[in-house]
């Protein structure tokens, strides 16, 4: 589909992509009343589910970023409004992310779409809803495409379309894009619940062999992937994880709505994640790039009832495209 033009227009302090993104993690005040439901999966492992039902004949599953959970303010703030508009919905914690360790060495990564296959095969198996609706921030947007794509002559068709947020589409120079110095904060950020995360592993599984000393010195996200995502994950090398994991090459296999929302001045974001060719040439896919936004950030002035743009846009696009 041709690009979407966007009407976010946030007030002249939101027009910075640093105030935008790390104004909602830090001053966003969302909440949310969930069921939690833990399921064991195939590997002997569990994932833990959070559910916030009012009783409808259609489910959200939301997938959050990079070191996020069900607790991380853009997936309250959705789960709140799509429930406010007629939506169930049900957090997926990412392995390790639900505020307990998993029980296997291997937790998540940016292209581990076997964990979503399991948990909507889950959904699917468990409960009578006639629709499902994939919502991806960040990392869970790369997710969230990438299955849509890579599953897609299995798919169920009550899997109606999705919406996926802030998606470092292109890894490999998404990765390169955060190794400049305009993302050092972020990645340092990052860094301080990874690296406990790689410890604790190192401790339960001895044999994993940690080199703790280069993890302690690491700084680039490629240090990480060298030392625990390549091994554990079985890839060849760090370039070969950012090929496999990426979702762009996933796009044009897209067969039902799907609404991929990057803000142009997304510090975390190559020229190559903004995947214009491939929406030019759907279907199905459609692409919005505000002005601004930041990443996973979409906030328009300092009042906060006045700071639902992203999650009127998702439910906006769900009643403008998807048959529900």
């Amino acid at each position: 589909m041709p690009l979407l033009q966007s009407d976010f227009a946030p007030t002249l302090p939101f027009k910075n992509t640093y105030f935008n993104t790390m104004y909602r993690p830090f001053f966003m005040k969302d909440a949310c009343t969930y069921q939690r439901k833990r399921i064991t999966t195939w590997d002997q492992d569990f994932i833990d589910l959070d559910f916030s039902i009012i009783g409808t004949k259609t489910i959200a599953l939301l997938i959050h970023g990079l070191e996020g959970s069900s607790a991380s303010t853009y997936m309250t703030a959705a789960a709140n409004h799509l429930n406010e508009t007629g939506i169930d919905t049900v957090c997926f914690n990412l392995r390790s992310c639900s505020g307990e360790d998993n029980l296997q060495l291997s937790t998540y990564h940016s292209g581990k779409t076997e964990d979503v296959d399991f948990v909507v095969r889950y959904l699917l198996e468990n409960y009578e809803y006639e629709n499902i609706i994939i919502v991806g921030f960040s990392l869970g947007g790369n997710l969230t495409l990438k299955y849509l794509g890579e599953y897609q002559q299995t798919l169920s068709p009550k899997i109606k379309g999705a919406i996926a947020v802030s998606v470092p589409v292109d890894i490999t120079t998404a990765e390169k894009e955060m190794d400049k110095l305009k993302n050092k904060l972020y990645v340092e950020i990052f860094f301080k619940t990874l690296k406990n995360k790689i410890l604790e592993k190192a401790f339960k599984f001895p044999e994993y062999n940690l080199d703790k000393d280069r993890l302690f010195k690491a700084t680039k996200f490629k240090h990480l992937e060298i030392l625990y995502t390549v091994p554990v994950f079985g890839f060849k090398s760090p370039e070969d994880y950012w090929k496999k994991a990426s979702s762009k090459p996933y796009l044009v296999k897209i067969d039902r709505p799907t609404l991929l929302i990057n803000a142009k001045d997304d510090t975390f974001l190559s020229p190559e994640c903004y995947p214009i060719k491939e929406a030019m040439q759907s279907n199905y896919f459609f692409l919005e790039t505000p002005e601004y936004g930041g990443h996973v950030g979409f906030i328009t002035s300092f009042k906060q009832q006045e700071n639902k743009w992203l999650e009127q846009r998702i439910t906006r696009f769900i009643e403008e495209h998807i048959q529900i």
